[in-house]
């Protein structure tokens, strides 16, 4: 109970607030579980807390933490439900429900955009500069953008504000061509810059934690899906569209 407090305590400082819809007023269940919960969980708010796939219990979401409380209250639970009928992992839809909600409400001026001229699919893509397979990611844009994926790039420099990397990335997006500044840094070539408020950075370091990042590059899908790590264009394409591959689409490409 206390590592699970601790956790829910170290999202809240980061901003981290998932907001369900409301149910009707006369779920006197609900509501019930929503004072006590929030009650031993100062962090929790009411709202964070719904019906969850399984009955007799509730879903506590915050960010990527997903906890379920049972209807009596007395028990608590951390870990994966899956549903075995359809093999869908139902915490794993409500993590990605939840980042698919942070990701559709970040600004297109917030972040830095590779945008081919007929966009199939947006995926967001958390960056260090200085990662190595990152620049091997980045290396590769025109190939993402030739198969209409457009590369929204959030700042993630991973090693913490002291370090040189952020920076980097600092003096990133205080350029006037971002994204020529960008494709610089990654390429360890000079670029131009200026002084700006930089607490962008800061920004989307924290929307990284709060998406549950382990690590850099870090692709997150139109549908809230998180995919640790560099993934080739071709794959990430087959990946937005299986259908395509499935029917065997990209056989005469």
């Amino acid at each position: 109970m206390n590592k699970l407090s601790t956790i829910f305590g170290l999202l809240a400082l980061a901003g981290i607030l998932a907001s369900p819809p409301s149910l009707a007023a006369d779920d006197e269940e609900l509501e019930a579980v929503r004072a006590k919960i929030s009650d031993m969980f100062e962090t929790i708010r009411p709202e964070s807390i719904d019906r969850a796939p399984i009955e007799g219990w509730y879903e506590i979401q915050q960010g990527p933490i997903v906890a379920y409380v049972s209807a009596d209250m007395r028990y608590l639970l951390q870990g994966e439900i899956i549903d075995l009928e359809t093999r869908a992992n139902l915490t794993d839809i409500a993590r990605n429900d939840s980042r698919r909600q942070i990701m559709a409400s970040i600004r297109d001026e917030d972040v830095i955009s590779f945008r081919p001229e007929k966009i199939r699919h947006t995926v967001t893509v958390f960056t260090d500069v200085d990662c190595s397979y990152c620049r091997r990611l980045h290396a590769q844009i025109d190939e993402y953008m030739d198969k209409g994926i457009e590369v929204r790039y959030l700042l993630y420099p991973r090693n913490g504000p002291a370090s040189n990397s952020w920076s980097k990335a600092e003096n990133v997006w205080c350029a006037q061509d971002r994204n020529g500044a960008l494709t610089a840094a990654k390429a360890d070539q000079a670029f131009e810059s200026n002084e700006c408020d930089a607490s962008i950075v800061q920004d989307h370091y924290v929307l990284g934690r709060e998406v549950g990042l382990s690590g850099t590059p870090a692709i997150v899908l139109e549908d809230g899906t998180l995919i640790s790590g560099y993934m080739p264009p071709e794959q990430l394409a087959r990946t937005l569209e299986p259908e395509d591959s499935e029917s065997g689409g990209d056989a005469g490409n």
